[in-house]
């Protein structure tokens, strides 16, 4: 019993972590409201996965700040600010598109409905988090959080998220986050939480 005690080593991801944090992350979001509403059925989870990898390899490490616990059992990627990433995006974009597939007008509608939202002012954005399912319950997704909400912290600036389920808003405001716009999205969409931490 007393080994869940220990406290979780986290620390930045290194090369060696990405298939792990790919994996991780791809089966994390297999059956997530948002990313079935904005992804292809079709191969849902291979592009699930090719869409994660990219984001976590082009924008992630490359422009923003991620941690991982448990040698990627448990990723947490940040975008932060005064980090330009448009030029990942614009290399990227198309084939993010393409992997939305048949979803890519349902992604464009939830991306305006949730623009107006989003936030103005500089801060830390939670791109993604997650936790491998057979990882779950042991403080993972949370010791994985609070580096980036620490730095966040330091440096002034409020942190931000987006989520498409209930459970994650309610540990999402145990780290002090709260609700900021509760949005239904629009082609049956899921509905979907805004949420921001300000620094202390």
């Amino acid at each position: 019993m007393a080994q869940n005690h220990i406290a979780p080593v986290v620390r930045p991801i290194t090369d060696a972590d990405i298939p792990t944090a790919v994996d991780t992350l791809a089966r994390a979001f297999a059956d997530y409201p948002y990313t079935r509403h904005v992804i292809a059925a079709d191969d849902h989870e291979g592009r699930i996965r090719r869409f994660q990898e990219l984001c976590l390899t082009h924008i992630g490490m490359v422009y923003g700040r991620v941690w991982v616990a448990d040698e990627g059992r448990a990723v947490a990627v940040w975008a932060v600010p005064g980090q330009d990433s448009s030029p990942a995006f614009a290399e990227i974009g198309p084939t993010l598109v393409e992997l939305g597939g048949d979803r890519a007008a349902a992604a464009a509608a939830a991306d305006t409905a949730i623009a107006p939202y989003r936030p103005q002012e500089p801060g830390w954005f939670l791109e993604t988090v997650a936790t491998a399912p057979e990882a779950q319950g042991q403080g993972l997704g949370s010791a994985v959080l609070i580096p980036g909400i620490q730095e966040a912290e330091r440096a002034g600036h409020p942190a931000f998220l987006e989520t498409s389920s209930e459970a994650n808003v309610r540990f999402y405001e145990r780290l002090g986050f709260k609700v900021t716009a509760d949005v239904q999205l629009p082609d049956n969409g899921p509905r979907t939480w805004c949420m921001r931490r300000d620094p202390h």
